[in-house]
């Protein structure tokens, strides 16, 4: 039986990518450990699958379209700077999402159909692009300050019209996706 790491995501528009690579690029004159997320990779999870068995694609992917068609494209609006788990304890720096009701209920509903085949449910959803990771504290003070000076960035409104089921191959260069589904809202 193989198995391979997915999730379900909805992927970032390549207009708002140039906005964001110059927020990256602030971080990137720092001296720190970060490692920055590929721009072709920027996504919003909705669902982390970890490993799974290729025979239950399928399965998953009912539950996706049963819930998908009780939705109808919407806009988010990206905006905001931070840091998980806060700003004084940077592991993940991320890029926010405001007015995100619609994705909310997209996620509560999608989460309560793979309980149901029995996945964990999420603990806390918080919508967010992960930009970069903190592999160490060096630095740690700048990142803090560029966190600060875009933690109200404007990056500009998305139409959400779609997800993606994607198969995550882990490579020494990054992570490499790839869609195994698309579904339309």
């Amino acid at each position: 039986m193989s198995q391979i790491r997915s999730f379900l995501a909805i992927d970032l528009d390549d207009d708002f990518k140039p906005k964001i690579n110059k927020i990256i690029k602030e971080f990137k004159k720092i001296d720190a450990n970060i490692k920055f997320v590929d721009l072709n990779n920027l996504h919003f999870t909705l669902k982390f699958f970890g490993d799974i068995d290729t025979e239950g694609i399928d399965l998953i992917s009912d539950r996706i379209e049963k819930v998908v068609n009780d939705f109808e494209p919407f806009n988010i609006k990206i905006t905001g700077c931070g840091a998980f788990p806060n700003n004084n304890h940077i592991k993940v720096i991320w890029i926010g999402v405001e007015s995100d009701e619609l994705l909310v209920q997209l996620h509560d509903k999608l989460d309560k159909e793979f309980a149901a085949i029995g996945f964990d449910k999420d603990k806390k959803f918080s919508t967010h692009l992960t930009i970069g990771r903190m592999k160490s504290a060096k630095g740690k003070n700048q990142v803090k300050d560029v966190i600060e000076e875009f933690e109200n960035v404007e990056i500009g409104e998305m139409n959400v019209s779609d997800i993606a089921f994607k198969k995550s191959t882990l490579k020494p260069s990054g992570p490499v996706y790839e869609n195994l589904k698309t579904y339309d809202l």
